[in-house]
């Protein structure tokens, strides 16, 4: 049974979809969409992960139909807006997953907040640094949507719609300018960096580098898969991040 609640930090207001795990599970997921997304292409992923522990999928600021603040919160602010909600949903210590942008923020948040973050897992992070422009970006994304899933496609166009393009463009230059490489040499907890094989927004290569510049990296392809890998090959993706978690 899934729980919805919509909470409200610094005039941010976040939506939460909250599972509880099996009993006597004490480990807990959290899950953040990338950008223009939803919970939506992270509710398989979401499903599967309620097997082995408590989730929560969290709607961000002004994205799947939430208000839009009076500003655009950065990168910095959004993780730190996130770590207060993980507070006030009485999350102590979690498994911190992000897919797209999504990477940016749960990176953030691991390094702002160590003592809440058992391990971060990014699934096709950006912006990959063999093309990271606003045109090139575009370029990867639209031969990512000619390879994707009809469905794939119908729940991030629709999200996109909710979104709105003006939104969608005041965090570009965020997720453009996002050091991640750099931000992800400050966590403590492990790092987890799952690519479709396929995916031509996260390259093999960005993805090795992202590892390497991790005090603790590892990095997971799931064959014959694309960007939104979490939504196609649930399964494989949950098990890559079971079998990466410590005991």
């Amino acid at each position: 049974m899934i729980r919805e609640s919509v909470l409200r930090v610094g005039g941010l207001s976040f939506r939460v979809r909250s599972s509880d795990g099996p009993e006597g599970t004490s480990r807990t997921f959290v899950l953040i969409h990338g950008i223009g997304a939803s919970h939506r292409y992270l509710s398989r992923l979401h499903e599967r992960l309620a097997a082995t522990g408590s989730v929560h999928s969290i709607d961000l600021p002004g994205f799947a139909g939430l208000p839009k603040p009076d500003h655009a919160p950065d990168i910095a602010e959004t993780a730190t807006a996130l770590g207060d909600v993980l507070t006030r949903l009485g999350v102590e210590r979690a498994v911190l997953v992000g897919h797209s942008m999504g990477a940016q923020w749960v990176v953030e948040l691991g390094a702002q907040r160590p003592e809440l973050t058992e391990a971060v897992v990014v699934i096709g992070p950006v912006t990959d640094s063999e093309h990271r422009s606003a045109p090139a970006q575009a370029v990867a994304l639209t031969a990512d949507v000619l390879g994707e899933t009809p469905g794939a496609n119908a729940i991030v166009f629709t999200d996109y719609l909710r979104c709105g393009p003006r939104w969608y463009a005041r965090h570009l230059p965020f997720m453009i300018g996002y050091p991640i490489e750099e931000r992800v040499a400050a966590l403590t907890a492990p790092l987890l960096v799952i690519r479709g094989g396929n995916d031509p927004v996260a390259g093999i290569r960005w993805c090795r580098r992202l590892r390497d510049s991790a005090a603790e990296g590892f990095v997971a392809v799931v064959p014959g898969h694309r960007h939104v890998v979490q939504h196609t090959a649930p399964g494989a993706v949950a098990s890559a991040i079971i079998a990466h978690l410590r005991p």
